[in-house]
């Protein structure tokens, strides 16, 4: 099975390193993937982190066929994408299989027009921009990984290992897929499904913010009272400047940080054996009903379920 990667000069290194990896380490249990690195013109690429990579020709003159996989950089935000890497991705996908795209690599897929209509992900802290570029295009701003028919994206970083391990399920069975994490010391579905909130953390914001004390409140009490004007009273800030420096330094409106901290909260404590109910008045929902509602929008199955899938 052929994958091909379309690698650009700036590009992140473990989007490719990350899913070529899953790919190789497949082949040792059966699976039959060729994996081939092409560039726009041919030429060699040096990725963000001075890493070079060496890539086996250009996108016109690759095998066709098989998997597309299109990886992120900062610079895939840019307005004026490289007309060259445009038309090689351009070109790659229409005789691909099964597109797919690894962080910003997404806002190239979209530029050309493939994913319109279409269900996608990206990384998070580009959900505002890509939304805002993009209006055509489905997002799913909190999933990890999102499938839509025959393309598929991932939100960034790591989660290109996820994809490939999603596409190595689909193509050789769980069993598979699962040796192949089980090699590679990762999960093959994270216990907290597809949610990007995990890189959320107050950690990643400066000391000397205004948010850090509200961050700070809201980790060490998810059930008080965080509404908007009490939580810009701790930041010594207006609600409408709170809000800018929530968008700014998070990626994401204040009440939506703080259901996404007692989100966190409750799949510890269902994790811990605790019921819906418990955890409901301990994270801050009030009513089993509530958190109910809320935990299934966002992670796709209900609180119970959720417990007893991870006790099992």
């Amino acid at each position: 099975m052929l994958v091909t990667i379309l690698a650009f000069d700036g590009v992140t290194t473990i989007d490719i390193a990350g899913p070529a990896d899953v790919f190789c380490h497949a082949n040792r249990f059966g699976a039959d993937y060729h994996v081939q690195v092409v560039s726009a013109d041919g030429a060699h690429v040096r990725s963000s982190s001075g890493v070079r990579v060496v890539v086996a020709g250009a996108a016109r003159y690759s095998q066709p066929g098989g998997t597309l996989l299109v990886p992120g950089a900062d610079g895939a935000v840019d307005v004026h994408l490289d007309p060259r890497l445009l038309d090689a991705a351009s070109l790659l996908a229409v005789g691909a299989d099964r597109v797919t795209s690894v962080c910003t690599g997404s806002f190239l897929l979209a530029e050309l027009g493939l994913l319109d209509g279409r269900e996608a992900t990206t990384h998070w802290r580009q959900v505002d921009l890509f939304a805002r570029r993009y209006p055509r295009v489905l997002l799913r701003p909190d999933d990890l990984c999102v499938r839509d028919g025959d393309l598929v994206t991932a939100a960034g970083l790591s989660s290109g290992i996820d994809l490939a391990l999603a596409l190595v399920q689909d193509d050789h069975g769980a069993e598979v897929a699962a040796e192949v994490a089980r090699a590679m010391v990762v999960f093959l579905r994270r216990p907290d499904r597809h949610s990007q909130f995990a890189v959320r953390s107050r950690g990643q914001v400066s000391r000397r913010s205004p948010l850090r004390a509200v961050l700070d409140a809201v980790a060490a009490d998810p059930a008080a009272n965080h509404s908007v004007p009490v939580m810009a009273a701790t930041a010594a800030v207006s609600p409408r400047q709170l809000s800018r420096l929530f968008h700014d330094e998070i990626g994401t409106t204040p009440a939506r940080y703080v259901e996404l901290v007692r989100l966190d909260l409750v799949r510890e404590l269902l994790r811990r054996g605790h019921t819906a109910a418990v955890a409901a008045a301990r994270s801050g929902f009030g009513s089993d009903e509530t958190l109910r509602r809320v935990f299934t929008g966002r992670l796709g199955f209900s609180p119970t379920a959720y417990r007893e899938r991870y006790q099992n």
